[in-house]
Parts: C-alpha cells; sequence; structure tokens
C-alpha cells in the first residue's frame, strides 16, 4: 500500500509551492493524477508545478483541447497537462493517444480529473487527491512513493 501525506494549504500560492516542491524531485517519466472537485486547486498545482520544471508561459487547463504540450527547455523532456473534466468514461479518452504519451520516459504526465480514467491508469501513478475547505483553504493528501515534500 502506497504511502499518504496531508497537508493544508491556506491560499492559492501555498498550493502553487506544493506543486513547485513536486516539481524539483520529478525526473521524467511521472503521471500525476489529480483527483478532486471542480475548484479545489488542481489547475493551481499545476501553475506551481510548471514554474518548478521552468515553464514561463502562463499555464491554462486544457479543459476543451483536453491536452496541452509544454517544453522543457533546455532539457529534451515535455510536461503534459490534460483536463479530462469533459469526458465521461475512460473509452471517451482512448482517442487523445494517452497511452503513448505517459509510456514515453521524457514525459511527465498530469492529469486533471484522473478518477474519470482509474480503470486505465497506470499503477505507478501518483495520485493527489484535492478537497476544497472554504475559499482560500484546501486539503491535499499525496498518496505514491513521494511523500517527503512540501
Amino acid at each position: 500500500m502506497a504511502m499518504a501525506r496531508e497537508i493544508l494549504t491556506k491560499s492559492a500560492k501555498q498550493t502553487q509551492k506544493l506543486g513547485e516542491g513536486l516539481a524539483y524531485r520529478l525526473k521524467g517519466g511521472e503521471i500525476i493524477g489529480l483527483i478532486g472537485e471542480l475548484g479545489s486547486g488542481k489547475t493551481t498545482f499545476v501553475q506551481g508545478l510548471a514554474k518548478g520544471l521552468g515553464i514561463k508561459k502562463r499555464v491554462l487547463s486544457p479543459t476543451f483541447i483536453f491536452v496541452r504540450p509544454y517544453n522543457l527547455f533546455p532539457i529534451p523532456y515535455t510536461l503534459f497537462h490534460i483536463d479530462l473534466y469533459r469526458i465521461k468514461t475512460s473509452e471517451d479518452a482512448k482517442d487523445l493517444g494517452l497511452e503513448e504519451i505517459w509510456s514515453d520516459p521524457k514525459n511527465i504526465v498530469v492529469i486533471e480529473w484522473a478518477e474519470k480514467i482509474k480503470d486505465i491508469l497506470p499503477e505507478k501513478t501518483i495520485k493527489i487527491y484535492f478537497e476544497y475547505l472554504g475559499e482560500k483553504k484546501r486539503r491535499v493528501k499525496i498518496q505514491n512513493r513521494i511523500t517527503n515534500f512540501q
């Protein structure tokens, strides 16, 4: 069973810093599944993750295009930001080429609404659960082998 770590954030900036902290521990080939209700901090977390990976562009959730790649220059890696809010089942996600994306060890894949494809997510997926606790407060539960960051 994977270990879990629970962290309370009290602002969007703290949620972003949490994502940034995770970015510093990534080596490539990771799949990060973000799970939580609308407005629980998933996109804010991804913004911090992208910043930690050196992405200078504004990070927006790819709700209508599903997949947005960001090249991590000068290193030959790509961050794939995937948003599955608009799909109903994992069958709907099959045409997105997710298995090809997450099978490349030079990709870092972060998936919002990962619970919608839980039956096809690889076992190694780092699962992060987000809970809305109030206008600025969030509970973030990280369930995986990367539990030593804040």
